[in-house]
């Protein structure tokens, strides 16, 4: 009996270890599962990649992480955010209608397809793989080599896109050769750069390898590292293509070798060798009088605000002839001015929490343009946007919280949600422009146009009857509970582009150069116009509508009024 006993003690003893033994196997099993779904790499011993390759992002976003989960629902009337707790308020259904909860769903699966595209797409190619990546001759242009990239000092100044899903070589080459430069570089898979002189430190082969985030089995970069492709040979046929814009007849400076860097003189000098020559020189003016051609920026002594009578100018666009004396011709070549595109995170977390608050529609996006060039930092966004990041907005994947941006971008008009901020710009456009433009976004993105079949249909009396009410109480709700507010109106800053800046940069305690705003006012549109067919005379307002829209003009003319801002623009009265 004590034998028998014993043993069984023994077996017991047995399996509480192999009980152990398999919950921790459990355990470790189901953590290598986890890091495989969500394919993180981790590398470890003499051969570890560093961390901030595992995952392809640049520099100064591997500083804060990857990616803090935010929730991204679209604000509404009524909605309110809650951020601590992941998870939906439920939505007043008066002031919530399926807009809302379908634009809520939209951004949950943008989210999610970002996030796992971002951990699983596209990962830095092994050494081991790196030679069977060929830059073939599809792309055209001459690979140049891997060269050195510090996001800081760019060594290719000229301009710069990026596309964080659908980059590809050809992509780059092509956009860079439009705009008449001599090389196209790709960094980090997703980031295309232009220029006419190659870096000056070369870089180790092995060391561009990550791979295009829209074309398997081609190199776009590395971390810090650029693919650098020669773009002479596109440049032929991409020069029908260019768009050489007249800007008009100005007089002349007094100096004009003193106010402008280079200058070419030549008999029968046309407009396209003056543009040619100053697209070589990397400089976005082109100035014509008689047979000289200068190149150059808009600045304090040539600002371009005050055009002359354009008959002073005499004579066709395209001759030597027609402009002299006084007066020259001035022509925007296909070179993006490069003084102001110079962006970064503050190096130190802001004291003050800014909003960049406004109404769908209201032109935040292109103010958020017009700031981040101004000031040279990034602004943030209470949301995520692929499209934006796309179109360099890095502060859409800083968490909004960060205060490592300028402001932060908002649509939210909940008592809660402003009072997180400290001070902010309230951006307030004619509510029936602003309903347009985001009925246009909804259908469109950010730079198309609604169908008539979008026009004629139900959802827009819905979209009016609900829509129309936020943009009301927005405004109210802001001029309610905001602490220190700076009230710009669209329409004001589209008329008056530096005198408003300047006012929304003070507002920020941001100290900026003339020349700057100069360069912000030649890059005014950046890439935010829509694009296709607009339709002339369109009017998709009923009078019911109008009715309502111009009851809340009245009432929002009259909140602002009386908190001592100007009232709406006359435009906004109703119709």
């Amino acid at each position: 009996m004590a034998k028998a006993f014993f043993r069984l003690q023994k077996f017991l003893r047995r399996t509480q270890f192999l009980l152990f033994f398999l919950t921790a196997a459990y355990l470790m099993a189901g953590s290598l599962l986890l890091l495989q779904r969500t394919r993180l790499v981790i590398q470890q011993g003499s051969r570890g990649t560093p961390t901030n390759q595992a995952l392809p992002v640049p520099e100064e976003m591997s500083r804060v992480g990857i990616i803090e989960p935010r929730t991204l629902q679209s604000p509404g009337p009524r909605l309110l955010v809650h951020m601590d707790a992941l998870q939906e308020p439920a939505l007043d259904q008066q002031h919530s209608p399926h807009w809302l909860v379908s634009r809520n769903s939209e951004l949950r699966q943008l989210r999610r397809r970002w996030f796992h595209g971002l951990t699983s797409d596209q990962e830095p190619l092994q050494t081991a793989g790196f030679k069977a990546m060929k830059h073939t001759a599809e792309h055209k242009g001459t690979y140049m080599g891997c060269f050195t990239h510090d996001s800081r000092e760019r060594t290719l100044k000229g301009a710069v896109f990026y596309d964080l899903r659908k980059m590809t070589v050809a992509h780059c080459q092509e956009a860079c050769a439009e705009r008449a430069y001599s090389y196209a570089g790709l960094a980090y898979g997703a980031e295309c750069y232009c220029g006419n002189s190659l870096p000056a430190a070369a870089a180790k082969p092995e060391e561009c390898n990550i791979e295009c985030k829209g074309e398997k089995g081609s190199v776009c970069g590395g971390v810090n590292r650029l693919s650098v492709y020669g773009v002479e040979d596109l440049r032929a046929p991409a020069r029908r293509r260019r768009n050489v814009i007249y800007r008009g007849c100005f007089r002349a400076p007094e100096n004009l070798t003193d106010t402008f860097p280079a200058s070419l003189i030549q008999p029968n000098l046309t407009v396209e060798m003056c543009s040619e020559f100053c697209s070589k020189k990397e400089f976005p003016l082109a100035v014509i009088r008689g047979q000289e051609c200068y190149c150059g920026y808009p600045t304090r002594r040539f600002p371009l605000r005050e055009g002359t009578d354009g008959l002073r100018c005499s004579g066709t666009r395209n001759a030597s002839s027609a402009a002299g004396g006084q007066d020259c011709l001035v022509y925007q070549t296909p070179v993006q001015d490069t003084r102001c595109t110079d962006r970064k995170f503050l190096t130190t977390k802001s004291k003050v929490f800014v909003a960049l608050s406004s109404f769908p529609g209201a032109g935040n996006t292109w103010a958020r343009h017009l700031i981040e060039h101004a000031t040279g930092y990034y602004t943030g966004s209470y949301y995520f946007d692929g499209a934006l990041y796309n179109k360099g907005f890095k502060g859409e994947k800083d968490h909004w919280r960060s205060r490592r941006t300028i402001c932060v971008k908002t649509h939210e008009s909940g008592k809660t949600e402003i009072e997180m901020f400290d001070s902010a710009i309230l951006l307030i456009r004619n509510p029936y422009k602003s309903l347009m433009a985001e009925f246009n976004r909804k259908y469109a993105g950010h730079l198309g146009y609604a169908t008539d079949r979008n026009w004629k249909s139900k959802e827009w009396p819905d979209f009016v009857n609900s829509y129309a009410s936020w943009w009301a109480s927005h405004v109210l709700e802001w001029l309610k509970y905001g602490k220190r507010l700076l009230v710009v109106h669209y329409e004001d800053l589209k008329q008056s582009l530096i005198p408003k800046l300047k006012e929304m940069v003070e507002f920020l305690n941001v100290t900026v150069t003339e020349d700057r705003l100069l360069c912000v006012e030649n890059n005014r549109d950046g890439n935010f116009k829509r694009s296709g067919a607009k339709q002339k005379n369109f009017e998709p307002f009923t009078q019911e509508m109008k009715d309502l829209i111009n009851r809340y003009i009245l009432t929002v003319d009259e909140a602002l009024r009386g908190r001592n801002f100007s009232g709406l623009p006359r435009e906004y009265v109703p119709r």
